[in-house]
C-alpha cells in the first residue's frame, strides 16, 4: 500500500489531469457519473505509474492539454467523462 505522501501527490496528478480534460470530478461524483470507489481507484492506478515526475511537467506546460500522455493508467475513464 503506498504511504499517504504518495497517495495525496498522485491524487492531485489525477485531480489536475481531469481537470485538463474539462472532468471535475467531484461534480461528476455528484451527478452520479462516477463513484467515490472510481476515484479511489484511479488514485491507485496512478501510483502504478512509472512517470509522475514527467506528468507533473506535462500538466504544467500545458494549461489545457486535451488528451492524456500515451501512458496514463486513467486513460479509460477520463475518456468516459470527457464531456
Amino acid at each position: 500500500m503506498p504511504d499517504r505522501d504518495t497517495l495525496r501527490r498522485h491524487a492531485d496528478l489525477v485531480d489536475r489531469m481531469a481537470l485538463a480534460q474539462g472532468i471535475d470530478l467531484q461534480e461528476a461524483a455528484i451527478h452520479g457519473d462516477l463513484t467515490t470507489d472510481e476515484i479511489s481507484d484511479a488514485v491507485l492506478r496512478c501510483t502504478d505509474c512509472p512517470n509522475p515526475g514527467h506528468c507533473a511537467q506535462f500538466l504544467a506546460r500545458a494549461a489545457t492539454p486535451g488528451h492524456t500522455p500515451e501512458y496514463c493508467r486513467n486513460q479509460e475513464l477520463f475518456a468516459r467523462l470527457t464531456p
